[in-house]
């Protein structure tokens, strides 16, 4: 089997129903996570994965732990039948799925951390309510442009937030700011903006109050060595023992996830094959979008495992 990378998905993959066929085929996911996940953080995840509505899913304290085990279950799926990463990466919450994947998280320690994360998170914009927008079509050094005029005519935080593919950026800030950068990038040519349905301003400066607090939650957990390579949201680069891990993770609060850069990374190391572990089918977008030769599989659904089951036994590509 040819080299294959591990992409986890952040929030805004997530569904209604999400991991309900996964359960039905593979019972023993309730007992192994979804229960376990209940008992641990007092509510009924488990419930609302399988059967809330996509409202329930909102808010950022649930989205986020929601998301994270529906991914730690499809891995969990995927290593049932053998298949294995040579590297993972995740989508900012992706992150903490992906240092589960290699070992240096306990996945339960992982859920504490990513449903605080998601407290936090929701609690600044309570405090400073702000947005996250979408910019289709200018590059990167336009969209960063386009921020910087925003900050420089009214002071307000706007920063890009996500590197997500050559043509497709997220900005975040404060509101006003936010949709200042949305009607400057239209009246610029963008091909499209759109307002993210989102609980708070991700990976800006705004988040940057949270890193003490969350320090000391990350500071409780125990964080191994990596056994496989892990590429981080904020440089790019491997991340080689635990503590470092533990470091990129407060940093990536309010750094940016630059994600195109991340695949480009993992493409140039030889890796062709890459399979989205986790609901959804964003970051298979996403990586068409950079690495428009490679095989992009999502596999977050029982039937496109079966589907990406079929390609690796053949070794190619299938359609999405």
């Amino acid at each position: 089997m040819a080299d294959i990378a591990f992409l986890f998905p952040g929030q805004g993959s997530q569904r209604p129903g999400m991991g309900r066929d996964l359960v039905a085929r593979h019972p023993e996911l309730l007992e192994r996570y979804h229960r376990p996940a209940d008992e641990l953080l007092g509510f009924g995840l488990s419930k609302l994965c399988l059967e809330g509505s996509a409202e329930d899913l909102v808010p950022t304290e649930i989205t986020q732990p929601a998301v994270f085990l529906t991914s730690v279950a499809v891995l969990d799926v995927l290593r049932g039948h053998g298949v294995t990463p040579s590297v993972a990466a995740g989508h900012s919450l992706g992150e903490y799925t992906a240092l589960v994947c290699a070992g240096v998280l306990e996945w339960t320690d992982a859920l504490r951390l990513v449903r605080k994360r998601g407290e936090l998170m929701a609690g600044v914009n309570e405090r400073t309510p702000g947005a996250m927008a979408a910019v289709i079509g200018p590059p990167a050094h336009r969209v960063e442009e386009l921020c910087a005029e925003a900050r420089e005519k009214d002071g307000a935080i706007v920063e890009v937030a996500n590197y997500n593919s050559p043509t497709q950026h997220v900005v975040s800030g404060q509101r006003e700011a936010v949709r200042a950068v949305m009607a400057a990038a239209k009246a610029a040519g963008a091909e499209r903006t759109v307002l993210l349905d989102v609980g708070a301003p991700f990976h800006c400066s705004l988040m940057k109050e949270l890193e003490e607090e969350f320090t000391a939650a990350l500071d409780r957990v125990v964080f191994r060595d990596p056994v496989l390579p892990v590429r981080a949201n904020v440089t790019t680069d491997r991340i080689t023992t635990g503590a470092e891990a533990r470091d990129l993770l407060r940093r990536q609060l309010a750094g940016a996830v630059r994600w195109s850069d991340t695949l480009e990374a993992i493409r140039a190391d030889g890796v062709r094959t890459f399979v989205e572990a986790g609901p959804g089918r964003v970051l298979s977008g996403f990586c068409r979008g950079t690495l428009p030769e490679a095989a992009c599989h999502p596999a977050g659904e029982i039937r496109r495992i079966d589907r990406l089951l079929r390609a690796l036994e053949k070794d190619g590509p299938v359609p999405a």
